[in-house]
């Protein structure tokens, strides 16, 4: 490499040179005059003296000229030598410029796509709209190649399809079903394959309705465990340039963080609002769904269960068989009553039902069903026999619940006075009890149709 110095010296000796050389040939001229003039003079005499002394003085002189247009050659080539350096380093110079420019452009276009995406999936409130930012990118990203996810289900023991773009409607349609299959799961690392012919090709690569391809293959990470793969394919030996394999593994990463916190967020929200024991929601995750029935699914009719003679059960039986009974009835619930319906473990053995768009005789018809399939069960389960009492109340449009379950709380404790195993209607603003005998007597009659209907 010249350097800056090098270059300066090499301009002063050249300059030195230029001013030397004229100086030198005057000196060695003015020297050599006059002894050669003499030596003409003495050798031949007149004209030819003057001859000679000319002569002379060339002699002496071409020597002399010689070397200094040596010396000049010489310093020539040693600056065209330093300009040449110079060139092919500010060639080379400029050259690396233009690399890092480029360089600098994809990382500037990687880190702004890293950015746009990570705010859309920051603004998605669910998996659906993180799966519509992942076909967009992959739109962005691919736009000429058949691009899709693959992410394994609940049991993490078979992939599905969650999002696919192609160019004409077509997805690359992976084979692999399962996570421990695909190579690039099971690995954790990009595969990329020029070649489905290939000997190292994936073999879910071959025997495509396309024919021969290739293929690119990122696994998706979520919480740290590879659950999936982003899946794309092109024409044989087609190359994907690096940025696109580089964008292709940074929507992995960001979509893999977002769905994995979403799945979070969502496991810890049904945590917080569901009962351990039975699944069914809590108190709290009931009030606040009994408050968001709009006005339209009125009337809405709530009741409240409780297991008979409940602790006569866990003392006898043991709490691993009280469990089990409370676990048993809140599937006869979960699998007897609509899904519009709205059931929860209220606290102990105590449980409260809202029915949206169902008056409080017609919900007495579905739970006269619960106590019919409850009997049922237990005979399957082989559990011992155990009975349930209800109190049910229409709740009045813009009344507080407090009151509703205190008007049904009061007909479950009628129930339970009244021998238990049976329902209980409190009509508002008069006190619990049966109703008329005729309305029992449809009831007893169209039991079982109407709650059949109900489910």
């Amino acid at each position: 490499m010249v350097t800056e110095e090098e270059w300066s010296g090499e301009v002063a000796k050249s300059k030195r040179f230029r001013l030397l050389s004229p100086i030198i040939a005057l000196g060695a001229f003015a020297l050599i005059f006059v002894p050669a003039m003499m030596a003409g003079t003495a050798i031949a005499s007149g004209f030819n003296g003057y001859l000679v002394s000319v002569g002379l003085i060339m002699a002496l002189m071409l020597p002399l000229a010689f070397g200094l247009v040596v010396l000049g050659e010489r310093r020539q080539r040693l600056t065209d030598e330093k300009v040449r350096r110079l060139n092919d380093e500010l060639s080379e110079a400029i050259a690396a410029a233009d690399r890092e420019a480029v360089i600098r452009d994809s990382q500037v276009q990687r880190q702004r796509f890293e950015s746009r995406l990570a705010n859309a999936l920051d603004m998605a409130e669910g998996e659906p709209e993180v799966i519509d930012v992942i076909e967009r990118s992959f739109g962005a990203v691919l736009p000429d190649a058949p691009v899709e996810l693959l992410l394994a289900d609940n049991s993490h023991a078979h992939l599905v399809r969650m999002a696919a773009v192609g160019p004409d409607g077509e997805p690359p349609s992976c084979g692999v079903d399962s996570p421990d299959r695909c190579p690039a799961a099971r690995r954790a690392q990009i595969q990329v394959f020029s070649d489905s012919d290939d000997l190292d090709a994936c073999p879910k690569l071959r025997n495509r309705p396309q024919g021969r391809l290739s293929a690119l293959c990122v696994p998706v990470s979520i919480m740290g465990r590879t659950v999936g793969v982003i899946h794309a394919t092109g024409e044989p030996q087609a190359a994907v340039e690096d940025d696109r394999v580089d964008d292709l593994a940074t929507l992995a990463k960001l979509a893999g963080a977002r769905i994995g916190l979403l799945r979070v967020m969502a496991e810890t929200q049904l945590q917080a609002s569901t009962d351990t024991l039975t699944g069914l929601l809590n108190r709290r995750a009931f009030s606040e769904q009994i408050g968001t029935i709009p006005p339209h699914q009125h009337p809405v009719a709530v009741a409240m269960a409780d297991l008979d003679h409940f602790k006569v059960l866990n003392d006898t039986y043991g709490h691993e068989t009280g469990d089990r009974a409370l676990r048993l009835f809140a599937r006869v619930l979960h699998d007897s009553l609509r899904s519009s319906d709205i059931v929860s473990r209220y606290g102990g053995e105590e449980f409260a039902i809202a029915f949206p768009e169902c008056s409080a005789i017609d919900a007495t018809r579905a739970l006269n069903t619960v106590r019919a399939q409850l009997d049922a069960a237990i005979t399957v389960g082989g559990l011992p026999k155990f009975t349930v009492s209800f109190g049910i109340t229409d709740a009045e449009p813009g009344e507080e619940l407090n009151a509703v379950l205190r008007r049904a709380d009061d007909a479950l404790l009628l129930a339970k006075r009244q021998g238990r195993d049976r329902v209980v209607l409190h009509e508002a603003g008069g006190s619990p009890g049966p109703a008329d005998e005729q309305r029992d007597l449809a009831q007893m009659l169209d039991g079982q149709l109407s709650g059949a209907d109900h489910t």
